[in-house]
C-alpha cells in the first residue's frame, strides 16, 4: 500500500519539480541577495474583453460566397478587386471560405467590410441581424433568379419524382437555390433527404454541382440558373450533357451585403461606388467578367420569403 501511495505521489510531484529546476537555471544573478519573484495567479486572471469589429482602412477586405468554386471565383472577381482598388486607392482583399456560414460569421466579427452572399445566406444573416443589404445585381434586365433541377442528358429522369432512391447533390446548408428549394420540394411531399434520396453530398458551390451531375457522380443536382448559364458559356459542352427538368419560382438575386455594424458613411461609400461602376471602363468590364449589367438597389419585397 506504501508503495503505491509513493508512486502516485512521484508522478504528482514530478512536473512540479522539474518546473522548480527550470526556474533555478533561470536564475543568473551573483548578488547573493534573495531573488525576487513574480507570483503569478492564475485562479485571478481576467476575461478577456468582447472582440470590436475592426476595420483596417488601410486595407479593404472583400468576402465571396462559395457560388463558384475557389478558382472560379479568382478568375470572375479579380478584375472587380483591381476597379476596386484603383477607385479606393487602397488595397483590396479578396476572402473566400468554404461555406456560406462561414462568410456570415466573418461578417457578424466584422472581419470584413463588404460580402457577396447568397439568398439564403443573407436570409439567414437578417434574421440574426448581422448584415445591411447594399446593392443586388442586374442581369439580363432582371434582379431575380431561380432554382434549375438538373439530370444528366442520356439518363432516363424526367421529374423530381423520378430522383427517388437516387444520389442528389446539395450545394450548400446555406444555399437557398441548392438546399432550401429542394428541401421545400420534400417538405410538401412529406419526406426528408434521408427518406426521399438514397444517398446526398454536399458539393460546397454550384460549378460544382453541376459538374458532379455532368461526371454521374450524382443523378441530379439543385443549381443557381445563373451558375448554369454561366457555365454553359464557358463550356459549351455542358449544355450536350445536361438537361434542366424543373424551375422553380422567382428568387431575389444574391446580394452584396455590409456587416451591420459598419458605419453609415462607409456604408453610403460603398453604395455609390457599386452604383455607378458602369460610368467607369475598368469598372464595365469588371461588370463583364461577373456577367452582370450592373448593380441597383434592392427591392426588399423580393426577400420575405
Amino acid at each position: 500500500m506504501a508503495d503505491v501511495l509513493w508512486k502516485k505521489l512521484s508522478l504528482t510531484m514530478w512536473p512540479l519539480i522539474l518546473l522548480s529546476v527550470l526556474l533555478a537555471g533561470c536564475d543568473t544573478g551573483n548578488s547573493g541577495k534573495p531573488e525576487t519573484r513574480t507570483v503569478i495567479r492564475l485562479d485571478k486572471l481576467a476575461p478577456l474583453p468582447p472582440r470590436k469589429a475592426v476595420f483596417d482602412d488601410d486595407i479593404i477586405r472583400v468576402a465571396v460566397a462559395a457560388i463558384l468554386s475557389p478558382t472560379g471565383t479568382i478568375d470572375s472577381y479579380t478584375p472587380l478587386m483591381t476597379y476596386l482598388e484603383d477607385v479606393l486607392g487602397k488595397p483590396v482583399k479578396l476572402v473566400q471560405r468554404k461555406t456560406y456560414k462561414e462568410i456570415n460569421d466573418l461578417l457578424a466579427r466584422g472581419s470584413v467590410d463588404v460580402a457577396f452572399v447568397c439568398t439564403g445566406a443573407y436570409i439567414e444573416g437578417v434574421k440574426k441581424d448581422i448584415m445591411t443589404i447594399l446593392v443586388v445585381p442586374e442581369i439580363h434586365g432582371r434582379v431575380t433568379y431561380q432554382s434549375f433541377m438538373i439530370v444528366q442528358s442520356a439518363s432516363p429522369y424526367q421529374s423530381f419524382e423520378d430522383l427517388r432512391g437516387k444520389i442528389f447533390a446539395f450545394t450548400d446548408p446555406m444555399s437557398n437555390t441548392g438546399y432550401f428549394y429542394p428541401l421545400s420540394l420534400l417538405k410538401m411531399k412529406d419526406e426528408t433527404p434521408e427518406s426521399y434520396f438514397r444517398r446526398t453530398i454536399f458539393t460546397y458551390s454550384h460549378d460544382r454541382s453541376i459538374n458532379a451531375v455532368a461526371d454521374g457522380v450524382a443523378d441530379g443536382a439543385s443549381v443557381d440558373n445563373l451558375i448554369l448559364e454561366y457555365a454553359r458559356q464557358r463550356g459549351p459542352e455542358l449544355s450536350d450533357s445536361i438537361r434542366v427538368i424543373w424551375e422553380s419560382e422567382k428568387f431575389g438575386m444574391p446580394p452584396v451585403v455590409v456587416p451591420k455594424q459598419l458605419e453609415e458613411e462607409k456604408r453610403l461609400k460603398f453604395e455609390k461606388l457599386f452604383l455607378d461602376i458602369t460610368n467607369n471602363e475598368a469598372g464595365r468590364r469588371a461588370l463583364k467578367s461577373l456577367g452582370i449589367e450592373k448593380f441597383v438597389r434592392p427591392d426588399l419585397a423580393l426577400y420575405n420569403f
